[in-house]
C-alpha cells in the first residue's frame, strides 16, 4: 500500500480502489529499493503458472520456502507486499530479508510490507494475499500475455526484443508509470494525455474528471451508472469511439468516468488510467530497466467490448466468498424490469448453484449480448426464481 494513500470509489464491477499519491515527477524510471533475482539453472528466463481474474494478473509465489500465496501484480503499488493474515497463516516471524520464491527464479528483498486490502474480497470474488509492486516491475522485464494467460520474467542484463510489437517510451509519474495515449470521442476532435497503467484495474482506462472536463468528452455521448458494488456508484460508462495506443487503434471501447477524483487527479497534467482491459488485447512487456513498454496486438485486439447488461451491483461475501449479495439495482435496466432488489442473494444461475461459480464468473454471464437467465434468488426467509433478460444499455455503433 502506498504511504498517504486514501481510496476512492472504483470504475467497474472488479476494479480496484484507486489510490492518491504525493505529487512527485520524473521523466526516467525511478530506483526502487534493490531486489535482486536469481533464474534457476543460471537461466534468464522463467514462466509463471499465473493466474488471471478477469484483467487482473496473480502470481504464485512463496516466502522463504513457504506455501505459495497468490500474489497480484499491481503496477501502481510504490512496494511490494503481503496481507498480515496471510503471513500469520504462514508462520512468518519476520518480513525483514525475505526471499521471494516463484516458479524458475527468486528474489531478495530488503523487506516486505504488511498491508491489507479492504473490501478486497467483496469486489474481486477472492482473498486477497499479497501484492507485487514496483520494486518487482524494476528488478525484471514483464510480458503479461493475456489471451494465452501466461507471464514471463527474464533478467533485464540480456533480455532483447524480437517480436514485432510497437515500445513505447515508459515514464515514471509520482512514482507511477505512464505512457502517452490518445482518445476520440464520436463527432469530437482527438485528443492526447498520459495515461497511467495499472495492471489493477480491469476497467479498459478510466478518465480522470479534470481532462475529461476540459475537453467535454461527455457533451455527446451516451453515460449508464457502473456496476460498482458501493451503494452510491463510482463511476459513469460511456463508449469510447477510438482510444488509440502509439499505431494501434482500438475501436469502440469501454472508459469509465469517475465522479469523484481518481489517481489521474491527484497528478497534475494525467489524463487517466489504462487497465486490464485494454491491455488483455496485447502481450504487453513491462520493460523499466530499459524504460519502455512494448505492446503486440494479440487475438482479442478487434473484440468487442461488452457492458454489464444486467443493472446488477453484486458483491462476494462469506466465508468463502461465495455468497453474492445484490448492493444495487439500476433503474430503468433489466434488474429493475425483473423486480430484483438491493439485499438480494443470488444463490443460482440456470439451474447451476452459484456456489459452484465465481463472482468474475457470473459478472462475465451478464456481458453477453441477448442473453436470457432464470436466476434463483434469497431474499430474506424467501426463495423465487427470476427470469433476466439482458439488453445493450450502451450501444456498439455500426460503420
Amino acid at each position: 500500500m502506498k504511504p498517504q494513500a486514501k481510496s476512492i470509489l472504483a470504475a467497474l464491477a472488479v476494479s480496484c480502489a484507486w489510490m492518491a499519491l504525493p505529487f512527485e515527477e520524473s521523466g526516467a524510471i525511478a530506483q526502487q529499493t534493490p531486489i535482486s533475482a536469481r533464474f534457476h539453472l543460471g537461466g534468464n528466463a522463467a514462466e509463471i503458472p499465473a493466474r488471471f481474474v478477469d484483467y487482473l494478473v496473480f502470481l504464485p509465489a512463496g516466502i522463504n520456502e513457504s506455501q505459495p500465496s497468490l500474489f497480484q501484480l499491481d503496477s501502481t503499488a510504490a512496494t511490494s507486499s503481503i496481507d498480515p493474515g496471510r503471513a500469520a497463516e504462514l508462520g512468518l516471524a519476520s518480513l525483514q530479508s525475505p526471499v521471494l520464491n516463484l516458479s524458475g527464479v527468486d528474489f531478495s528483498l530488503a523487506s516486505l510490507t504488511a498491508a491489507s486490502k479492504k473490501d478486497f474480497g467483496a469486489r474481486v470474488g477472492r482473498t486477497y494475499e499479497g501484492t507485487l509492486g514496483s520494486d518487482f516491475f524494476s528488478s525484471v522485464v514483464i510480458e503479461l500475455d493475456y489471451s494465452r494467460q501466461t507471464v514471463r520474467l527474464y533478467d533485464p542484463a540480456t533480455y532483447q526484443y524480437s517480436g514485432r510489437g510497437k515500445g513505447m517510451k515508459l515514464a515514471l509519474v509520482a512514482g507511477l508509470p505512464v505512457v502517452h495515449a490518445k482518445v476520440v470521442v464520436s463527432g469530437g476532435k482527438p485528443v492526447e494525455g498520459d495515461f497511467i497503467v495499472n495492471t489493477a484495474l480491469d476497467a479498459s482506462f478510466v478518465i480522470s474528471q479534470k481532462f475529461a472536463q476540459s475537453h467535454k468528452l461527455l457533451e455527446h455521448v451516451k453515460t449508464i451508472a457502473s456496476t460498482d458494488f458501493q451503494p452510491d456508484g463510482g463511476a459513469v460508462l460511456a463508449r469510447i469511439k477510438e482510444f488509440e495506443l502509439g499505431p494501434f487503434a482500438v475501436m469502440e471501447t469501454i472508459g469509465a468516468f469517475p465522479r469523484e477524483n481518481s489517481l489521474a487527479d491527484t497528478v497534475p497534467h494525467l489524463a487517466g488510467e489504462i487497465g486490464g482491459g485494454m491491455l488483455r488485447r496485447f502481450v504487453v512487456t513491462f520493460d523499466y530497466p530499459h524504460q519502455q513498454i512494448i505492446f503486440d496486438p494479440g487475438s482479442d485486439i478487434r473484440v468487442d467490448e461488452f457492458e454489464d447488461m444486467s443493472g446488477i451491483a453484486l458483491a462476494a461475501g462469506g466465508p468463502d466468498l461465495k455468497r453474492f449479495e445484490v448492493t444495487q439495482v439500476w433503474p430503468g435496466t433489466p434488474a429493475a424490469d425483473a423486480k430484483i432488489k438491493k439485499g438480494d442473494i443470488i444463490a443460482g444461475v440456470n439451474d447451476e448453484a452459484a456456489a459452484d461459480m465465481s463472482l468474475a464468473e457470473i459478472r462475465r454471464l451478464f456481458r453477453q449480448p441477448a442473453s436470457k437467465y432464470k436466476l434463483l434468488i434469497q431474499r430474506g426467509s424467501e426463495t423465487m426464481t427470476v427470469n433476466l433478460q439482458l439488453r445493450h444499455l450502451l450501444y456498439l455503433r455500426v460503420g
